[in-house]
């Protein structure tokens, strides 16, 4: 597998963007543009165990308290950062939008075998959900946002609801809820075992099996060895009625991570669920880790209003 450090969305501008401001300038030769905001709190450590266990805090201008989009940054499990450009590149447009941002790193595979991954980003949200008074969040109005890895973990967050194993709970904070609203999963890879007869079938050469690939190395092992390990963090193993509202967004040219590895959590969240809160798009021609597509201002418009949707609702 060819690793991609994860992207996350532009700055604001008109439209969408909030009025008056200027629209969002890619960066030539790169898929997303340059975040420019600084946060106010950087690498608050939400658990005490590893030096990868912190966050950055973002906040919008006025008092609060705001609802937080926590963004969960890609790199295949293997590398990727809360700061580097990629992971960033959401926070101008949803602070100018009235939400909070929290970018947040967690062990990677090189240090700590799964489910280690999504047990940190878990204790994140219940260490953000102790501190929200402290700084201005709102605890019932949390989303979270990933892209390639980073969107198997928030799809994660949005389906295992209280599974110990994966809640990682002596991390800290154990009486809060790891539970997101929302989840917005861009390009994620959800069953492992599928994605190199996925790729075969839409005409892409297969990597996945390999003994040296990230998702072996994230389970330490060949992954058709281990099922039992590759269940563990597979969003499907725990898709239920409870799960979160979910946009899934995922280009039909992606020969990293098929995009029917999309298709059949969109699948099985319908199943579950219904298709009130479960919204797929396949994005024709898009490649894995964003692009055109993905940032137009048709698309920022539609995760915007999801956002808006479970994040600002009264109801």
């Amino acid at each position: 597998m060819k690793p991609f450090p994860g992207e996350l969305p532009p700055k604001g501008s008109g439209g969408p963007f909030g009025a008056g401001a200027p629209p969002p300038m890619p960066v030539p030769g790169l898929d997303f543009p340059v975040t420019t905001a600084l946060p106010q709190y950087v690498d608050l450590a939400y658990a005490k165990i590893s030096p990868a266990q912190k966050l950055d805090l973002y906040l919008p201008t006025g008092n609060g308290p705001f609802p937080l989009v926590m963004m969960v940054h890609g790199g295949a499990f293997l590398f990727g950062d809360k700061a580097d450009q990629p992971s960033l590149a959401g926070t101008d447009f949803l602070l100018e939008h009235g939400f909070a941002v929290a970018n947040v790193n967690y062990r990677l595979s090189g240090e700590a075998r799964a489910p280690a991954q999504i047990q940190d980003v878990k204790t994140a949200v219940r260490w953000l959900r102790a501190h929200a008074k402290e700084y201005r969040l709102d605890p019932d109005k949390f989303a979270a946002w990933g892209a390639s890895a980073g969107a198997n973990l928030v799809a994660l967050l949005g389906t295992a609801i209280d599974i110990p194993a994966l809640e990682g709970a002596g991390l800290g904070n154990p009486h809060q809820s790891s539970r997101v609203q929302a989840v917005v999963d861009w390009f994620g890879p959800t069953d492992f075992l599928q994605m190199d007869r996925q790729l075969i079938e839409l005409g892409f050469p297969p990597s996945h099996d390999d003994p040296d690939s990230p998702e072996s190395l994230l389970i330490d092992a060949p992954i058709q060895t281990r099922p039992d390990l590759v269940k563990v963090v597979n969003p499907l193993t725990y898709v239920t009625l409870e799960a979160a509202p979910f946009l899934i967004e995922h280009g039909t040219n992606d020969s990293i991570v098929p995009y029917l590895q999309s298709k059949i959590l969109f699948d099985a969240l319908v199943a579950a669920a219904g298709t009130e809160r479960v919204t797929f798009v396949p994005l024709e021609g898009a490649s894995h880790g964003g692009g055109p597509q993905f940032w137009s201002p048709g698309n920022v418009a539609l995760v915007l209003g999801f956002l808006d949707q479970y994040l600002r609702s009264t109801a």
